[in-house]
């Protein structure tokens, strides 16, 4: 029985020592190396700091080195935690004072930046550090791992949260174990995968990676940073290093199907094409499908505080443009209940909220009881013990062959880009730090899938200066596209601004 996600790792090591596991541009690390180095980090964290299942930040771009530092964080012991070196200081700053790090990992580049930025506590270590390593202590950093249980934190990902500071979603290892030993067989994961990795670090995607990396001795090929915005080149890379998997947001590969690049650009080698994050048009996915028959597709479905995903549909049958993609059955292991208003099961066709009760449930959000207890509550259906479920705040039914439909969000949370996104952080940031705009509403409009900002005042602000003072608190993905003023927002019989009236206007403003 599996109990820390490194067993994995140490089990496949003695097959795969001489095979490639990362390819990152023109540089290589086989698994024998990435090991050793890991576990010198590994040596180098406990010596700087002697702490057991405690956050470690890492502050790198993704990398060989990125991976490195995960590794070396598991084999000391502790909880991962990726930071996207992109974010605003702000941002950061909030993420390092709810989390409290131990120990940041980070390069000599990069040091003066995260030194700047309010670090509590916590050291830096340098990634260079490993250069003049040579030796680690397997004994010590075995006894460590001896002491860890399956429900110990494995990693720490941080999501949206409503008051500006996101939050830290803590997982443990079983999390992932049960998932792992769940897809592999299911979802036919072989032992020579080619992972085009495209999403960041700080993404459950690129855990999964990391876990197929350890599992099944996968070889990562790092996407580099920016190919995204150039689909052409990005499928050049992907066939001239023969990924043959990727789990992937729907957003490039819509703009691949608009462009009807696989006309004259094939990816022979591509056998399996996982999505999630956001609806994938299945205009879009059929394209897909007609250019790469020998591929299995699947659609997966589910937030960050259930490990990865908790449900999935292998895309078999033939869908028609208008049909949507089923977000399928429940992964093994996992019970999805769907209620209504009155927290009773919904009938076939009834739509209700999404509610997720299983191994795959998070630990919580890190630091941050409160907001844990709100979301992770017990199951209104079970009076006879204590069980936890966790409400996704996300509408579905289930039609008559039993697959779930996604319909939208319950709440103010949408996903955008393959992010998700909490619109009251972004309207907080606007209300709470700029006079310029005192009052504010931000929606979505998902047609366009563009995020707006109505706002109040007495005179216009252009667009640039609002992108250029909310690039200082939010990252890029987070910033409204479009802007409306008004003198004052319009508001319903309670005082409270009538967002229906404004999401009413977006779609006027469409079929005008």
């Amino acid at each position: 029985m599996v109990i820390n996600i490194i067993e994995y790792f140490e089990r496949n090591l003695p097959v795969q020592a001489n095979k490639i596991a990362i390819i990152d541009n023109d540089r290589t690390i086989d698994f024998n190396t990435l090991a050793a180095h890991s576990k010198k980090l590994a040596s180098i964290l406990i010596e700087k700091r002697d702490v057991f299942n405690k956050p470690v930040a890492v502050f790198l771009p993704k990398s060989i080195e990125s991976v490195i530092s995960n590794l070396g964080i598991t084999y000391s012991g502790n909880i991962y935690m990726n930071l996207d070196i992109k974010n605003p200081d702000t941002r950061i700053s909030n993420i390092l004072q709810k989390i409290q790090p131990e120990i940041i990992i980070t390069n000599k580049s990069l040091s003066k930046k995260i030194s700047s930025l309010n670090i509590g506590a916590a050291i830096i270590v340098h990634i260079e550090e490993l250069e003049d390593s040579n030796t680690f202590s397997e004994e010590l950093i075995f006894k460590r791992l001896g002491n860890t249980i399956d429900t110990d934190p494995y990693c720490i990902i941080n999501t949206s949260g409503s008051t500006g500071t996101p939050k830290g979603v803590a997982l443990n290892h079983k999390s992932f174990v049960d998932f792992i030993e769940w897809s592999i067989p299911t979802l036919k994961i072989t032992n020579n995968q080619v992972i085009g990795s495209l999403s960041p670090l700080y993404f459950d995607i690129y855990s999964f990676e990391l876990c197929l990396l350890m599992a099944k001795g996968a070889t990562i090929v790092i996407i580099p940073e920016g190919l995204a915005t150039f689909p052409v080149k990005l499928i050049e890379y992907l066939k001239d290093r023969k990924v043959d998997w990727i789990f992937w947001v729907p957003t490039i590969m819509v703009n691949i199907a608009n462009l009807d690049l696989f006309s004259a650009l094939q990816l022979p080698d591509l056998k399996t094409v996982w999505f999630a994050g956001e609806v994938f048009p299945t205009k879009h996915l059929n394209y897909w499908r007609r250019y790469l028959p020998h591929a299995m597709f699947v659609n997966l479905y589910g937030p960050i505080e259930i490990t990865l995903d908790c449900t999935y549909y292998i895309v078999e049958k033939d869908l028609s443009n208008d049909m949507p993609v089923p977000i399928g059955y429940p992964c093994r292991n996992t019970d999805v209940l769907i209620l209504n208003e009155n927290d009773q099961p919904s009938g076939v066709n009834e739509k209700g909220e999404l509610c997720v009760r299983g191994t795959s449930l998070a630990l919580g959000y890190y630091n941050d009881p409160d907001k844990t207890a709100k979301a992770f509550v017990q199951n209104p259906l079970n009076t006879t013990y204590p069980e936890l479920i966790y409400r996704t705040g996300d509408v579905v039914y289930k039609n008559e062959a039993g697959e779930i439909i996604f319909v939208g969000r319950k709440d103010f949370q949408v996903k955008h880009l393959g992010y998700r996104i909490d619109l009251s952080e972004v309207e907080h940031v606007i209300v709470n730090t700029w006079a310029k705009a005192p009052n504010a509403c931000v929606l979505y409009d998902h047609t366009k899938k563009e995020i707006c900002l109505f706002y109040e005042g007495t005179d216009e602000i252009a667009p640039a200066v609002f992108r250029k003072e909310l690039a200082q608190y939010l990252p890029k993905y987070m910033v409204p596209t479009l802007y409306r003023l008004f003198k004052e927002l319009p508001r319903n019989p309670n005082g409270k601004i009538d967002r229906n009236l404004l999401a009413t206007m977006i779609q006027n403003e469409l079929s005008a």
